[in-house]
């Protein structure tokens, strides 16, 4: 069983920066995406940003060139890398990781508020 462990999150206002961190149980360093989603009250859950084996990337509009994704294979850790934090970006972010099938953390809690 894959076990994935999300910190890093708080509260910030806006225009403030985040890093939320994600460890894995297993090594991240073979074939399979890693990925960050957030669920907003009253929302549906939304993939943020994600990192392929190949080491590209993809993001959400809203986030793109403000959110950077990245990974050590090293110490089997992903990272969100969160600034210009806006209040919309307020959420529950979920670390996801899919090798065959999906696995999820519980979930770390970004408040953006002045």
């Amino acid at each position: 069983q894959v076990q994935l462990v999300e910190s890093g999150g708080g509260t910030v206002q806006p225009g403030g920066s985040l890093r939320l961190s994600c460890a894995a149980s297993r090594s991240i360093d073979s074939s399979g995406t890693l990925a960050w989603y957030r669920q907003a009250p009253g929302k549906e859950r939304e993939l943020v940003a994600r990192i392929f084996s190949g080491d590209s990337t993809n993001y959400l509009k809203s986030v793109k060139g403000r959110f950077t994704i990245s990974k050590d294979n090293a110490k089997n850790m992903v990272y969100l890398q969160m600034d210009s934090l806006k209040p919309e970006d307020t959420a529950v972010y979920y670390c996801n990781a899919r090798w065959t099938i999906d696995y999820w953390g519980k979930g770390t809690l970004v408040t953006v508020s002045s």
